[in-house]
């Protein structure tokens, strides 16, 4: 049998297979009625078409949080090699996405969103070609209501199907979507529409649900997209960045591979908080397995945000294949632990101090996670090394105010 003929034979094994389990289940389903089938079908569609994408967070690169509105085809053009040429896209940096103020006001005779012709001449098919050039993907930005948040554009209410064929046209990896301007409905009613619509767009469109936390959009986000916002806005500040960290945590336990929580985007880098409180900020949202999409300039970093943001260790932490969220397991006045899982029977630990003085944190096997009496070697993800003696029962640091420590804690006995 030669290879064709295998491949056919597959592919006609695959075909009965999964004919044969939806005839299966949809037989174990038809005595409750149509209702239940109806659903059941829906669900089983919904599996069959799921994307798999998201499998691990997404890491990349976003627009709004120092740009704004000021964007253009050759910012992110510019932006696009800045990831090849710093390294960036290597660590897995893997999406460069167009936030918000990316079209004209006003849609085309046929109903269609076209490029700002002021600021994208050259349209966005032809930068997400550019961008793929560069083995990257192309994100882009909408906005479930009427108009966008800056008002400077037209959402996708009424128009999800034709604007989810126009971004998979164009080759569109990544679409966040806004909550802005819309009919007062509920986003769990608006939401579930483009996922149909991009499911049925004919290409794999990662989907980020931002609808700011307003719904609790944790407890019904894994049916719909792939993130989804928990928290309003962030702004380059260490007050903004650790109540985010606070209100995603809440919701640990609903992250898993294909759909994660998200406190929004990265500000290492714009210059708003201390280098100390730029390391707390990815620590947390590596251990949070939050969306590493970084929000300043990547065409003008300083070494000091490269080596933060570059910090091969602590992405491993955020792209551990376990994909386990890890949460607060313990809580004095301004001291906290967080841990997490990971894969290989190891656990990520932060131990954090919020408050104004140096003082030294205490996390216990019981409280993170590993076996009393285990015998455990710890890797500090910041200073690069294995420390010198094996721990047992627990791990002491002095942790300096606005600062962490971030290990890899691995039972070795």
């Amino acid at each position: 049998m030669n290879t064709m003929e295998r491949r056919i034979g597959y592919d006609m094994l695959v075909a009965l297979v999964t004919l044969l389990v939806f005839s299966l289940t949809c037989a174990t389903v038809s005595s409750s009625g149509p209702t239940k089938l109806h659903d059941h079908v829906e669900q089983f569609r919904r599996n069959l078409l799921a994307d798999g994408l998201g499998r691990t967070p997404p890491m990349g690169w976003n627009s709004w949080n120092h740009f704004s509105c000021q964007i253009n085809e050759k910012i992110i053009r510019e932006t696009a090699d800045a990831h090849v040429s710093t390294g960036l896209s290597k660590l897995g940096y893997t999406y460069v996405n167009i936030d918000d103020c990316w079209a004209e006001l006003n849609r085309d005779a046929k109903g269609n969103l076209v490029a700002k012709k002021s600021t994208f001449p050259s349209g966005i098919k032809a930068l997400a070609d550019y961008v793929h050039s560069k083995g990257l993907k192309l994100g882009i930005y909408s906005d479930a209501g009427y108009f966008t948040c800056s008002k400077q554009m037209p959402g996708s209410l009424g128009h999800e199907f034709q604007d989810a064929k126009t971004f998979a046209s164009w080759g569109i990896d990544y679409l966040k979507y806004d909550n802005c301007n819309n009919d007062g409905s509920k986003p769990t009613d608006r939401y579930p529409i483009m996922t149909r619509a991009l499911m049925m767009a004919g290409r794999p469109i990662f989907f980020s649900l931002c609808e700011w936390g307003d719904l609790h959009p944790a407890l019904w986000g894994a049916k719909v997209g792939n993130s989804w916002r928990t928290t309003n806005d962030i702004n380059d500040s260490w007050e903004s960045m650790i109540s985010r960290a606070d209100m995603n945590e809440v919701y640990a336990e609903y992250a898993r591979p294909g759909g994660w929580n998200d406190p929004d985007m990265l500000e290492v880098g714009n210059g708003g908080m201390t280098k100390n409180e730029y390391i707390v900020h990815f620590s947390l949202w590596a251990i949070s397995k939050a969306p590493l999409l970084l929000g300043c300039d990547v065409r003008n970093m300083t070494k000091e945000t490269m080596e933060i943001v570059a910090n091969k260790e602590v992405i491993a932490v955020n792209q551990d294949p376990l994909g386990v969220q890890g949460k607060k397991v313990r809580m004095e006045g301004d001291l906290e632990i967080w841990a997490g899982p990971l894969s290989g029977y190891r656990v990520a630990v932060v131990l954090l101090n919020r408050g104004p003085r140096r003082i030294a944190i205490t996390a216990n096997w019981d409280d993170i996670g590993i076996p009393p009496k285990s015998v455990v070697e710890a890797r500090d993800l910041w200073e690069h090394k294995t420390l010198m003696r094996p721990f047992v029962d627990k791990l002491t640091a002095t942790v300096d105010p606005h600062a962490c420590k971030m290990y890899v804690l691995k039972p070795v006995a």
